[in-house]
């Protein structure tokens, strides 16, 4: 007979609904929860995660229905893969801003859901949605919604190879968030993806100079 595992309580510090890492004004709960993030993929500029942290944290959470917890949710959800579910999550966070939320949580409902469409591979859905919510952030000079719609905009352009308009959003994104002093993970983030675009749009442009032109340049 197994010895049953441990029940985990909630994380030292914890007080609420909400995880520490997004203990913060309603802006700044379009961050994941920085305990889970491991860092990004240099190749795919998605996060790496903590799996483990983020199921048990998930659960903790589970049956909760308020606005941060849902929105924790499906950022948790959609890091694990488990997209559908995120999805719905996403619609019920959404409807509740409706009901009950400020503009600036319905902007930050809708880069949620927009960010699942993206792992969905409905791209153009997402930068519909991202791009919708990049204007009406500017329009309220919302700097720091801003920018993540930029940020995460230039996402779906990387994974639709479009890196121009990737290249373009990302560097909007470090502006923006320069603007408004965010905070160093999110200046690194953005600062990172710019230098992976930048290479990938080098190393396209060296492929296509024929070889002659290559001696040339460099003699």
């Amino acid at each position: 007979m197994g010895v049953a595992a441990p029940v985990r309580g909630p994380s030292p510090g914890y007080r609420g609904e909400e995880h520490p890492a997004t203990r913060e004004h309603r802006d700044a709960r379009l961050d994941n929860p920085l305990s889970i993030i491991l860092g990004y993929d240099p190749v795919t500029l998605r996060e790496k995660v903590d799996t483990a942290a983020a199921a048990d944290r998930l659960a903790e959470i589970a049956e909760l229905r308020s606005l941060s917890a849902l929105a924790e949710r499906t950022s948790l959800l959609r890091l694990l893969g488990r997209l559908d579910e995120a999805f719905d999550v996403a619609n019920e966070a959404l409807r509740l801003t409706r009901f009950t939320g400020q503009r600036k949580d319905l902007a930050a409902a809708r880069l949620r859901r927009a960010q699942v469409l993206q792992f969905q591979g409905k791209l153009a859905e997402a930068e519909a949605e991202m791009t919708a919510v990049a204007e009406d952030a500017a329009t309220h000079e919302w700097t720091r919604i801003e920018a993540f719609a930029r940020q995460h905009r230039g996402k779906v352009h990387f994974d639709g190879g479009d890196l121009p308009a990737a290249l373009a959003d990302f560097k909007a994104a470090v502006f923006l968030r320069e603007k408004h002093g965010a905070p160093a993970d999110q200046m690194e983030t953005s600062l990172t993806s710019v230098l992976v675009v930048e290479s990938l749009i080098a190393e396209s442009m060296s492929a296509t100079v024929p070889l002659i032109g290559r001696v040339e340049r460099s003699a």
